[in-house]
């Protein structure tokens, strides 16, 4: 069976995460974002911030945990998987904070293609910085403009998801999907 694949994605504290929770609430199969696990991770070895100290290092590190995630899709059951951001998402990141990275990034990202992608707006209301968002409200809208720039550059057709409560955002996700 083809699984249909569906990213999830924005800038930091755009309500991603609480939409995957209710997606999985919904009994859909998501992989959670993971770039946390290894921000803290890293913190547990001293380094505070990896993406501010090693960019590249954390970069390669979450591009190999997402493509993980993607091949790991292959072997589920469910006919649609939700994924907290995507393998584009890194290149994003690199590029609004001005890194070089490795061709293969690339190559990955053109080779490991999504169904739908779903893009949700910055959103003041809701931003909250936290331990592991180092970044302010208007780094994640210049974020979502890069964000937005990869996935059209990668040629995906990007659904924004208006603003709302998170049952009517989710709600506006699976009916685009249906049809």
């Amino acid at each position: 069976m083809n699984v249909k694949r569906i990213v999830i994605t924005g800038g930091p504290g755009t309500g991603k995460s609480s939409i995957i929770s209710e997606l999985t609430n919904r009994n859909y199969n998501c992989f959670e974002e993971i770039s946390r696990q290894v921000t803290l991770k890293a913190r547990d070895n001293g380094v505070d911030q990896l993406f501010l100290d090693k960019p590249l290092l954390f970069s390669e590190l979450l591009l190999e945990a997402r493509l993980q995630q993607f091949n790991d899709a292959s072997k589920e059951k469910a006919p649609i998987i939700f994924y907290d951001r995507g393998l584009p998402d890194v290149l994003a990141y690199m590029d609004y904070a001005k890194k070089d990275y490795p061709m293969h990034f690339k190559s990955i990202c053109k080779s490991h293609r999504y169904d739908g992608i779903f893009i949700l707006p910055p959103w003041k209301e809701i931003y909250v910085s936290d331990n592991e968002r180092y970044e302010n409200f208007e780094q994640a809208q210049q974020i979502h403009k890069q964000l937005t720039k990869t996935y059209k550059h990668l040629n995906y057709t990007l659904i924004t998801v208006p603003f709302g409560n998170v049952k009517e955002r989710t709600d506006f996700i699976l009916k685009q999907i249906e049809h």
